[in-house]
């Protein structure tokens, strides 16, 4: 099935694209790539998932957030490049979890988003290279941040 049709079938809806808050694109395409900035977890209403994993929310709550941001890039993707079918792969992740010090499971956090993409492109093309790490702030206090980089199909 497609990225399309897969994503379909999860039943998900989309939020809306957001706007950049600074001075930033929220994409880019540079060649075969799609540059993806730090997105945080909007929700359909356009709020955001915030507060401290560790002191705010626990880790199940952060991997719900982690997904939100996943689906948060998937409506940017759509809004630049009108498509999810357009995506080759997901190169590499790279998430941020707005954590308490003594928090230890940031790779768990992010498996929301990193399982979400696997859903949608498969195992082979949905899991790229990753990094998870603590954070001692993001911005407006967002549980999670995510930046993504794909190779679009040619």
């Amino acid at each position: 099935m497609s990225a399309e049709k897969n994503f379909a079938a999860l039943g998900l809806t989309l939020p809306p694209a957001p706007t950049p808050a600074g001075v930033y694109k929220p994409c880019l395409i540079d060649g075969k790539y799609l540059w993806v900035s730090g997105h945080g977890p909007v929700r359909d209403d356009k709020s955001l998932i915030t507060g401290r994993v560790g002191k705010d929310m626990d880790a199940d709550g952060a991997k719900l957030a982690a997904r939100q941001v996943g689906l948060t890039i998937l409506s940017s993707i759509k809004t630049k490049i009108g498509s999810l079918d357009k995506i080759k792969r997901v190169i590499k992740v790279l998430g941020m979890v707005n954590a308490e010090p003594e928090f230890e499971k940031h790779p768990y956090v992010i498996n929301g988003c990193s399982e979400l993409f696997a859903q949608i492109w498969g195992e082979e093309n949905g899991v790229g290279v990753r990094s998870a790490v603590g954070m001692g702030s993001l911005p407006n206090n967002i549980a999670v941040e995510i930046e993504v980089l794909f190779e679009l199909l040619p």
